[in-house]
């Protein structure tokens, strides 16, 4: 745990800086990412990433991914090989370094508890999903106590909809089994990152927010259930 925080603070530190002397993208490429790949490293596990086929690099997503761990950011950030920039919840704003970076390399923060403020977030968020660049939203919101899929949030889907953008689903499994929800026991385990074929434009077009938010959540939670 202190040298993931010792490495938590120089990616950060780094990230910073590089975002300052070149630009985020820059920085949200060459160095961020070795921040989940160390991390996972010295916890001495292993990662999976299945579909890679299914991603475009130049094409611009609304990714949406289960979440169980604190580890499920640290996959992603590692192995995912799209740009994006993080729909996350303003508290994450006070974690110590990662804050901060955040910041830098233009995540977004969102207050879920004004809904005001959470919409003019969103909409500041869209300025920046262009040319590669896609928003990845955890739209559970929170962390899964139990490891099963719990209800999904609207967000990402009517971003979708608004930017006229396909939705890639992601499902991450083994993550939980690292670090639970809750928990600073890490205990090392083999985690799978699973890249879902996208849901098209088309698809977008046609269904509903509601009919894509379950349609996307039956898509996560089919290699989910196939994984417990």
């Amino acid at each position: 745990m202190p040298i993931s925080w010792l490495i938590t603070a120089i990616i950060a530190l780094l990230s910073i800086v590089f975002s300052l002397l070149i630009n985020d993208r820059w920085a949200s490429k060459w160095i961020a990412p070795w921040w989940g790949r160390l991390i996972i490293f010295i916890s001495l596990c292993k990662v999976v990433a299945l579909g890679k086929n299914n991603i475009n690099t130049h094409q611009s997503y609304i990714i949406v991914c289960n979440h169980q761990s604190i580890y499920d950011m640290l996959t992603i950030y590692g192995y995912l090989p799209n740009e994006f920039k993080w729909v996350i919840k303003k508290e994450l704003e006070k974690m110590p370094f990662v804050g901060s970076a955040c910041k830098a390399l233009g995540h977004v923060f969102v207050d879920r508890r004004n809904s005001q403020k959470a919409k003019e977030s969103l909409i500041d968020a869209k300025e920046k999903i262009s040319g590669g660049v896609s928003a990845f939203f955890f739209p559970e919101g929170t962390r899964s106590k139990n490891g099963e899929l719990m209800a999904f949030k609207k967000g990402a889907f009517r971003m979708a909809k608004s930017l006229q953008l396909p939705i890639l689903p992601l499902t991450i499994t083994g993550a939980n089994k690292v670090m639970a929800a809750n928990s600073l026991l890490i205990c090392p385990h083999k985690i799978t990152l699973t890249i879902h074929p996208e849901i098209t434009k088309e698809q977008v077009d046609n269904l509903s927010v509601s009919e894509l938010s379950n349609l996307a959540k039956s898509i996560i939670s089919s290699q989910l259930c196939e994984k417990i």
